[in-house]
């Protein structure tokens, strides 16, 4: 078991979260300034690199935990999906039975997160979604658990101007970050190449929900412009969580990804927790997910 464990309850950084919070200059400053050790940065695996074996049956929570436990990887992200009868809340003693056996394996549980999406225009769906969020909350507060991954939303097509949306979508989950901080669970906003797509509208998204409980959870497979490390280093200052993936996309077309140009930014912007590693599309998750690992902890030195 590792000896700091028992400090990650005391700070933001716990399975995976930084601990800067967005809104707050004097934590920013402090933690630009600050280097960040190699001990700083931890490797953590969500579990959507397992996406078709989960869905099929084919794999479980369980195999998951032992599976980092045997890689060396000491944190794991498991989406709310992958829970036995999502979208509703697993019982106590499956969310339990989770929290020991992660606990045992000496595993830190990072975000659990949901299918949220909040571009309806009718005030009753998106109570429905924020329900959602809200239920998956008290979920990651029994896990134990830091973090609810959620998204902006895609599925509307109503045509509606993207600053209006934008307001209520930042209302909505303004109001979910608020009963999130009452369970001591943050929301780590992801661009998910959805209703947020560039670096701009990420951060314009922030500061429209401008809370201290909803930080970014930096996608870096998500930026589709010319220059995607350049929207990775702009954003970076907001990320609570990560997603690095092995492909970034360059003019929309992927490319294997520069991870050592992605730890440096890391870096740069004084990120201290869990990195969480997600692979996707054919091959051998098992071995692609081994493969992004060694590269990622190789940058880490």
């Amino acid at each position: 078991m590792k000896t700091d464990r028992r400090n990650f309850t005391r700070t933001l950084t716990l399975a995976g979260f930084s601990a800067f919070i967005p809104g707050d200059p004097k934590i920013k400053t402090e933690q630009e300034n600050t280097p960040v050790s190699k001990s700083a940065l931890k490797i953590s695996l969500n579990a959507y690199s397992f996406n078709s074996l989960l869905a099929a049956g084919k794999m479980t929570i369980d195999d998951m935990l032992d599976f980092c436990a045997e890689t060396g990887i000491d944190g794991l992200d498991i989406t709310g999906y992958y829970f036995p009868g999502y979208p509703e809340v697993p019982s106590d003693d499956y969310i339990f039975h989770v929290k020991k056996k992660a606990f045992r394996l000496g595993i830190d549980l990072g975000c659990t997160g949901v299918r949220n999406d909040f571009t309806w225009s009718d005030p009753a769906r998106r109570a429905e979604e924020k329900k959602l969020v809200k239920d998956w909350i008290v979920v990651a507060q029994k896990l134990g658990a830091p973090g609810v991954r959620i998204f902006a939303g895609t599925l509307s097509k109503e045509n509606y101007p993207w600053e209006e949306r934008a307001k209520w979508i930042a209302d909505d989950i303004r109001e979910c970050a608020e009963f999130g901080k009452n369970h001591g669970v943050m929301l780590a906003l992801q661009n998910h190449w959805d209703f947020i797509k560039t670096a701009d509208e990420a951060e314009k998204m922030l500061k429209l929900i401008d809370h201290d409980w909803v930080g970014l959870m930096l996608d870096t497979g998500s930026y589709r412009s010319q220059n995607p490390y350049a929207e990775i280093e702009a954003t970076a200052k907001y990320a609570i969580s990560w997603q690095i993936k092995e492909l970034v996309y360059i003019n929309g077309k992927p490319e294997n990804a520069d991870i050592d140009r992605i730890i440096r930014i890391v870096r740069k912007c004084g990120y201290r927790g869990y990195l969480p590693i997600e692979t996707l599309g054919e091959g051998d998750p098992f071995e692609k997910v081994k493969t992004l690992y060694s590269k990622v902890k190789k940058a880490l030195g």
